[in-house]
């Protein structure tokens, strides 16, 4: 096959400007090493850039459009633990024994009020604890290891044994290993109450949009979670063999306290906002 069938049009002419022995005379080679660069776009960018077009609302509740999430999905799908700078021979993954959980770290890559993005690293053991997304679109891509998710949509308009305590249906109890595909939750479904449990040690990169935010009212909120036959309500009845997939989560007043997150520097590739 010919040069000239394989490459651009503008590379083209840059290639028939050949010397007499046919090289390519160093002017033309810099002027393609030039537009190699710049076409050249590092993942954590990529993804910043997408976040920013995804996101771009940034109000309470809104979801992005289908085309929109599957765009952003794509970007996690395709980005692995070398692209954002971490792996898992890291200090952050090594169990310690305390006779504590094991200590979760959090890596800040970018926050503003539309978006953040961040990454949990949890070594052997480590839990993140069932808590909730109040009003906001989650991505979450598993970059190493093997982690238990276990998710949670409420049932509307169930009757209540108390005013902090709600049924919930249960949507994922699993395994997960990567690679695997990026995960999404929404505001009313998909998994919007979840916790994590590292198998092995883990990784997990978060697109939280919008963030947590106290005066907008998106605020964090921990649960318990009780079998369904925990308790008793009038107007509330499930198959004997569908109870499994049903609990009541009820709100926690404290942060647990086998809770300890320790928030750390990001040390990947840059963002140029």
């Amino acid at each position: 096959m010919g040069t000239d069938t394989v490459m651009s049009g503008r590379v083209r002419k840059d290639l028939s400007k050949t010397n007499p022995n046919g090289n390519i005379p160093a002017n033309s080679r810099k002027k393609i090493q030039r537009r190699s660069k710049k076409t050249l776009i590092c993942p954590v960018q990529k993804l910043f850039d997408t976040c920013k077009k995804v996101f771009a609302d940034g109000k309470s509740g809104t979801v992005p459009s289908q085309e929109n999430i599957e765009m952003l999905r794509a970007v996690l799908d395709e980005i692995k633990p070398e692209d954002v700078g971490v792996n898992p021979k890291m200090s952050y993954f090594r169990s310690t024994v305390t006779g504590r959980s094991p200590l979760v770290t959090y890596l800040h890559i970018y926050a503003c009020h539309r978006f953040s993005i961040c990454i949990f690293c949890l070594p052997p053991s480590g839990v993140i604890p069932l808590h909730n997304h109040p009003e906001m679109t989650v991505f979450s891509k598993l970059l190493f290891g093997t982690m238990h998710i276990k998710s949670y949509d409420w049932v509307p308009d169930s009757p209540q044994p108390s005013s902090d305590t709600r049924l919930a249906k249960v949507k994922v109890d699993s395994d997960f290993t990567a690679p695997c595909d990026t995960s999404i939750l929404y505001p009313a479904d998909g998994g919007n109450m979840h916790c994590f449990t590292a198998k092995t040690a883990c990784a997990v990169l978060d697109v939280i949009g919008p963030p947590y935010s106290d005066p907008a009212g998106r605020h964090c909120t921990y649960y318990f979670d009780y079998p369904f036959s925990s308790f008793s309500v009038d107007g509330v009845v499930v198959a004997e063999e569908e109870k499994e997939g049903y609990a009541w989560l009820k709100e926690r007043e404290e942060k647990p306290e086998d809770l300890t997150v320790t928030a750390l520097m990001y040390s990947g590739p840059t963002i140029k906002e």
